[in-house]
């Protein structure tokens, strides 16, 4: 059993599993520069060998310009190497929900499957609106996604062996919740719970990714089968996390990406110890995740690097 199902199960890990993530937009900004990082921390970043990045290959929502998805979602973006946004949503009136056809085709379970699936078809405030005044046509949105979804997923469980299952969908805001805890569990929760409950049927583990504000549901998604939850520290707050986390579920801790740009390489070394001290345990439960923007600055990329290195052993 490697490092990371140890966490993940509390059942002592020899080393805290951590990860440091670039984007697209962050390696064309620094490029050689930044792979001379990437040798240096080979515990991190593992073998590599100089040259071997690849510029071209940005996922498709990174791009700059345009896009349509499978539901008929236009992506616009602005900064290749950088997420795209949905600006055109083919839900835009209620009437339009009766007429929603789900694609045919299989696309897989993308960042966004449920509840922004929903925004993005509908537009955030008409969403707003529909969770607010609770028209029929929510549910009946709600459905025809949901209905999609559990097909994905099974086959996803059919084509992928892993025993942890990954995936993302943000459903916070930066200081709240888009609606209440108790529409959220109204209209959204039996949803991640028919979809989780389907991996775990099948002994497969759940790790779910969610920006934004989402501590106040994080014991329902446990109740839903996450089994790794992967929060922002600033949206939450270390305390708050403590409290709904510690002891209950694994966390892989998606560290201050807000600070990294702004701070000193000490800022960043006092920061990840913080963490490693209130959140960890010997016997396991906490990741550390670290993404770097384009306007993070090398000096700061190194010392996450080696932050990273140094507080992964300190259970050890």
């Amino acid at each position: 059993m490697d490092d990371f199902m140890k966490a993940m199960l509390f059942k002592g890990p020899d080393s805290i599993p951590v990860n440091v993530y670039f984007l697209p937009a962050t390696w064309s900004r620094y490029r050689e520069a930044l792979e001379e990082i990437v040798i240096r921390h080979p515990a991190l970043f593992g073998p590599y060998q100089k040259g071997t990045y690849n510029y071209a290959s940005i996922p498709e929502t990174y791009k700059e310009g345009v896009h349509v998805d499978a539901w008929g979602c236009v992506w616009s973006n602005i900064r290749e190497g950088c997420e795209a946004i949905v600006t055109g949503h083919p839900v835009p009136t209620r009437e339009d929900v009766h007429r929603l056809e789900a694609p045919k085709e299989d696309i897989g379970l993308p960042h966004g499957f449920m509840y922004l699936r929903l925004a993005d078809l509908r537009g955030f405030e008409e969403l707003m609106i529909d969770f607010a005044e609770e028209p029929p046509e929510l549910m009946m949105l709600i459905d025809k996604v949901l209905e999609y979804n559990i097909r994905q997923v099974r086959i996803l469980l059919k084509k992928q062996k892993s025993k942890v299952l990954f995936f993302g969908d943000d459903l916070g805001m930066q200081h709240s919740l888009p609606i209440s805890p108790e529409k959220w569990r109204k209209y959204l929760k039996p949803c991640y719970r028919k979809l989780y409950g389907l991996c775990h049927e099948d002994n497969r583990y759940v790790y779910m990714h969610s920006d934004g504000q989402i501590y106040p549901i994080i014991p329902d998604l446990v109740e839903c089968g996450v089994n790794v939850v992967n929060p922002q520290i600033r949206a939450n707050g270390l305390d708050n996390l403590i409290k709904v986390c510690k002891d209950k579920v694994c966390v892989d801790l998606d560290l201050d990406r807000q600070l990294f740009p702004f701070c000193s390489p000490k800022d960043i070394d006092d920061h990840v110890r913080e963490v490693v001290e209130k959140l960890g345990s010997p016997r396991g439960g906490l990741m550390l995740k670290a993404e770097c923007g384009p306007d993070v600055p090398l000096e700061n990329i190194e010392a996450i690097c080696s932050a990273l290195e140094k507080y992964r052993f300190y259970y050890s």
